[in-house]
């Protein structure tokens, strides 16, 4: 079984807006990939922008909540392509422990 077919037990939350593309760009990879997930949009759901901040001590987005309980960022900002498939599989089944 691959990373990604893994991904389908985990419970996701993606935190994100609209305007941001880093959101988008994670958006389209986990629907590429068939990934579910449910958009939590900080701009459209109230207290969600502040209890990313609160419990992630960020404002950045993306985030990813995995099984409601630990946060994964939805990007990787040291990388020139912003996303890295591959890492954020591990990140997320890393947090699902």
């Amino acid at each position: 079984m691959s990373r990604i077919e893994d991904l389908a037990a985990l419970d996701l939350e993606v935190y994100s807006a609209t305007w941001c593309p880093d959101c988008r760009r994670l958006e389209a990879w986990l629907g590429e990939h068939g990934v579910a997930y449910r958009k939590v949009d900080i701009e459209a759901v109230p207290g969600a922008a502040e209890k990313l901040e609160r419990e992630t001590g960020k404002r950045a987005i993306p985030f990813v909540l995995v099984n409601g309980k630990r946060w994964v960022r939805g990007y990787h900002k040291e990388l020139p392509q912003r996303l890295d498939g591959d890492l954020l599989s591990q990140e997320l089944l890393e947090a699902a422990r």
